[in-house]
């Protein structure tokens, strides 16, 4: 069954006359994929019920193989080349950029080693032709996922139930790379991080709002090693790394104002235990705890401040998203035109 974060957030359905007229962009991620992107791309549909044009778009992300000529060889329709590599994100942002000015009314992301199977791509896009959603992740059957090691099941699970806390949404598999976006939603979407969208556009989906759901999607045999989880340590850190980040980027007020009031409680807390000693006729004995209990109340009053400062930031930061975005909407407008 799909999961919707956003109920409220839910679109109007989309007039079923104007249904045959969609454009849809699959678009694939490569680095050095000649060898499995003509597998990928055997079974990736070329007509799908409920649009007009199907057209498949491949970033090469600085390939040293022959992955641009194999997709030449192989039809697809269009190629965003990077001259060295820069990794999935810029790879995915790239592609987002690229399908927008291409005409594209929703956007399918899948991987070039055949992860995931393309026959559930009618079941992606189905919450967006419906207008149930902007945003459908693909939830892998990851403990039935016989590639999938039991260290790696673990820790995408766990990994998704952060996720899910720091973004307010219920999607159940964060890393997957099997998802459909409307053309509004991938106007707004940004990515900092330099090595994966995966978790950061969830969490920019439940910060902004949008209405994002997942659907169950099922997977491939194996074609090659993952290029993200090399070492779990590896992986671990630049997860929390890119969570943390994006938290801080989306919201800061929240936490300098949490770190405000813990520093404040925690200075009063040892200033009442002083007033305490001191009451008793002890005080003396227990002036390092006047020392730390100003250190606390002024860093807390400090954090607080700063709250402030950055809430005023983030009003601005909010301001040139929402111009960035009808911006793009316009470009992307008058070239469909």
């Amino acid at each position: 069954m799909a999961r919707t974060a956003n109920p409220k957030t839910k679109r109007q359905k989309n007039n079923p006359s104007s249904a045959g007229k969609l454009k849809l962009i699959i678009q694939i991620p490569c680095y050095n994929e000649e060898e499995s992107l003509p597998v990928t791309l055997k079974y990736l549909p070329k007509k799908l019920e409920g649009f007009a044009k199907v057209e498949w778009l491949i970033i090469d992300d600085g390939s040293t193989d022959k992955t641009i000529e194999t997709a030449k060889s192989l039809g697809v329709d269009h190629i965003v080349r990077f001259k060295k590599n820069k990794g999935l994100a810029a790879a995915f942002m790239a592609g987002l950029d690229a399908c927008i000015r291409y005409g594209a009314d929703v956007i399918v992301n899948t991987d070039a080693d055949n992860q995931y199977n393309a026959e559930d791509i009618p079941a992606l896009v189905k919450p967006i032709l419906e207008g149930e959603a902007d945003y459908v992740i693909g939830e892998r059957p990851i403990f039935n996922t016989p590639h999938f090691s039991l260290h790696k099941k673990i820790l995408q699970k766990f990994g998704s139930w952060v996720v899910r806390k720091i973004s307010g949404t219920t999607i159940p598999d964060a890393p997957s790379g099997f998802r459909a976006i409307s053309r509004e939603a991938a106007m707004k979407m940004n990515v900092f991080s330099a090595y994966t969208y995966t978790i950061e556009t969830i969490i920019q989906a439940g910060i902004k709002n949008m209405a994002i759901t997942s659907v169950p999607i099922r997977t491939n045999e194996d074609l090659r090693p993952s290029r993200l989880l090399k070492s779990i340590p590896a992986y671990i850190k630049r997860s929390i790394v890119t969570m943390f980040r994006v938290f801080m980027i989306y919201e800061p007020f929240k936490f300098f104002l949490r770190m405000g009031i813990l520093f404040l409680f925690s200075g009063t807390a040892i200033g009442i235990r002083y007033l305490y000693f001191w009451y008793h006729g002890s005080g003396l004995g227990h002036i390092q705890s006047v020392i730390l209990a100003s250190i606390l109340i002024t860093a807390g009053f400090q954090f607080l401040l700063t709250s402030l400062v950055v809430d005023l930031i983030s009003v601005n930061r909010k301001i040139m998203e929402d111009t960035q975005f009808m911006v793009r909407r316009l470009e992307a407008d008058l070239k469909k035109q």
